[in-house]
């Protein structure tokens, strides 16, 4: 099942755009807290926001971010939001030209960094703030035995259920909701 909010990229320059921590990092506020400006972005990852609006013209030049001007209330004041939900891309759709493999390569391996970096400061937080969540937080693991058809079609399922879990309507039942991250990855290994 193919995902309309989901742009699979093929090329290159888009994946050098999102290999940059920053402007990951960007993407990610902006899927959370939904169009943003610049100063709310600056705010939300302690940056600048001169370096913001810089990153933020890279993200656009590769159609990853784009203006919202309708949501300002002046024409000093600029929105932005992502152009799509969500990115992904195959190590394949590069193969043929070695650069280009280069570029999906340190992509695919910043977003495993990014992954890890947000597991890992979970861990790290203080004990009232793990205290707070109970059971919920959860890591998991399992060795299959796979084609890489059943593997294709894994993925499809984790993706629709994740989709289900990100796309629903959230009750309206008084009680707060917080941002959680959860990332799975399914690839062949040796014990």
């Amino acid at each position: 099942m193919t995902n309309p909010d989901v742009r699979h990229v093929t090329d290159s320059r888009v994946l050098a755009a999102l290999s940059h921590p920053l402007r990951r990092r960007l993407m990610d506020v902006l899927k959370v807290h939904g169009p943003s400006t610049v100063g709310q972005l600056a705010e939300r990852t302690g940056q600048a926001p001169a370096n913001i609006s810089h990153h933020l013209k890279v993200l656009a030049g590769a159609e990853l971010v784009e203006e919202a001007p309708e949501l300002a209330r002046d024409r000093r004041e600029r929105w932005w939001r992502l152009v799509t939900r969500g990115v992904r891309w195959s190590q394949s759709d590069f193969d043929a030209d070695p650069a280009a493999r280069a570029v999906a390569d340190a992509a695919t391996s910043l977003n495993l960094d990014r992954h890890v970096a947000l597991a890992r400061a979970w861990q790290a937080t203080d004990d009232p703030s793990r205290a707070a969540w109970g059971e919920g937080p959860f890591s998991t693991d399992r060795w299959l035995r796979l084609t890489p058809e059943e593997l294709a079609e894994l993925g499809s399922e984790m993706n629709d259920l994740l989709a289900r879990w990100a796309e629903r309507d959230v009750p309206d039942d008084g009680r707060q909701r917080e941002p959680v991250f959860l990332f799975a990855y399914g690839v062949p290994a040796t014990p």
